[in-house]
Formats: structure tokens, C-alpha cells, sequence
């Protein structure tokens, strides 16, 4: 029998009063309805973040492209100071890996005036932002983006004289092999810079510690940081960090 959603007996069990749900059709309706509320209450939030976590790993769409312009105004300052811990000369050849929106690129190509700056990353959302950012550097021709992955750099052997990595190390695919396609792409005596706003241990330890393992983001200790480094056959390995923050940035040279 149709239900008449506007009577006053279904207004009445819509409003979940003097109703019986075996007796008035629309009581049934009201009660499926307000389990549906309260599953899309919980479900909601749960696809919001996994889209997040999908953006921040690997930024996509229009959306994704707002992501990447916020993550290069969050992360300029952090990327600014692990720059200061590598010497930039003017003629430098320059990779920047998992290049994001392309303000560190924008900043090596400033540091390297006289050189050339390639970023690299394999988001095609990221890519696109990148262009944009370095529109102007690129017109010049002393930087291009390419779309790729660590996993297989397209560069022959020994291109280039840095390799820079801001905050994107934790998502890559298996980070001992990549480690040693960078030491591929240096020059002798070439120098990588891995630049993070965290590690394991660092002191906003705890809330990043909840954070990372929701990402799927490998969260290394500064001991782990080295050890990755010295593994793939990188020497003078060091790391540095930034007091009061929980930034961290790991360099280490191709040997001659």
C-alpha cells in the first residue's frame, strides 16, 4: 500500500513519536533512515581521510593540485634550512627527486644560477603544479620536470653532481634499491641531501608516531637514517637537526 509521507501519522513517525513500526509503514522508514545517518557518520570521515592519506602519498585531480601548492608553502622553511647543509655551487647539474609542487627546484635553480635543476616525481598532479611554479626558470632552460619514479631513474650514470629528496622518502617503494639508483645517477664525489620533517625518536615523537604508521610511511631513527646511507655505499654520512623542531636532514657522497 503507497505511503503517504505527508500524513500527519508518517510526520508523526518521522519525528519517532506514537508510532508502532509493525503497525505504520513509515516508522520503518524513519528507523532505516536514521541507521543510514548514522553509518554515513561513521563512513564519512573514514573515506575522507583515506582520500587524504591517497593525496599526501600521491597527489591527484584538481583537489590534488590544491594539495601540492598548500604542501609547498607548509614545507619551504624546513627544505629552506636542509638546504643550508649542502654547498650549492652556480654550475651545479641537480635532481630533485619526488619534486612535489617545485619549490625547492624553484629555490636549487636560484642557488645553481649558472647550472641546471631537474625535478622528478610521479604524480602527475604534482607534476603540472611543478611546471607552473618553475614556468619562468623553465622558459629559460635551466630546469624541467619529468614524470618518473626513484625506483628507475631515467638518467644515465653519473649525471649529476646533488640529488635532493624533501619529505617524500617515506613513501618510496623499496628504499635500500632506490638509495642506490641515486648513487647511481651522482657524479664521483657527488653529494645526496634526504631532507624530512621527521623521525622516529625526533620530539614530536609521539604524535608522529600515531601519524606516520596511518600513512603507510616508513618512520625511521636517526641511527636508521645513516645506516640507509652507509648501506648503499655512501661515505662522509652525517645528519643534522634543527632544535625545537623534528626535522631531519641526512647527506652523504658518491665516493671518487
Amino acid at each position: 500500500m503507497p505511503v503517504d509521507l505527508s500524513s500527519p501519522r508518517c510526520l508523526a513517525g518521522l519525528g519517532f513519536a506514537n508510532c508502532r513500526a509493525d503497525k505504520l509503514p513509515c516508522c520503518n522508514f524513519a528507523k532505516e533512515t536514521r541507521r543510514l545517518i548514522k553509518i554515513l557518520r561513521l563512513v564519512l570521515p573514514m573515506l575522507l581521510a583515506a582520500w587524504v592519506f591517497r593525496q599526501v602519498r600521491k597527489p591527484s585531480g584538481w583537489l590534488g593540485r590544491r594539495v601540492v601548492r598548500a604542501m609547498n608553502l607548509s614545507h619551504s622553511t624546513m627544505a629552506d634550512w636542509g638546504l643550508q647543509q649542502v654547498r650549492v655551487t652556480k654550475q651545479a647539474a641537480i635532481l630533485d627527486v619526488g619534486c612535489g609542487g617545485g619549490w625547492t627546484v624553484r629555490r636549487l635553480a636560484a642557488l645553481a644560477s649558472e647550472g641546471k635543476v631537474i625535478g622528478l616525481d610521479y604524480s602527475a598532479a604534482s607534476i603540472a603544479v611543478s611546471r607552473d611554479t618553475n614556468a619562468k626558470e623553465i622558459e629559460d632552460g635551466r630546469v624541467q620536470i619529468v614524470l618518473g619514479s626513484v625506483a628507475a631513474l631515467p638518467f644515465s650514470d653519473r649525471t649529476f653532481d646533488i640529488v635532493t629528496a624533501v619529505e617524500t622518502h617515506y613513501y618510496w617503494p623499496d628504499l635500500p634499491a632506490n638509495m642506490r639508483e641515486i648513487l647511481r645517477v651522482l657524479k664521483p664525489g657527488g653529494t645526496f641531501a634526504l631532507i624530512a620533517e621527521t623521525y622516529r625518536g625526533g620530539p614530536l615523537r609521539l604524535l608522529y608516531g600515531i601519524i606516520m604508521p596511518l600513512l603507510r610511511a616508513a618512520f625511521l631513527s636517526d641511527a636508521e637514517h645513516r645506516d640507509l646511507l652507509t648501506q648503499a655505499e655512501f661515505t662522509e654520512v652525517a645528519t643534522m637537526h634543527r632544535s625545537g623542531k623534528n626535522w631531519i636532514c641526512a647527506t652523504g657522497r658518491r665516493p671518487l
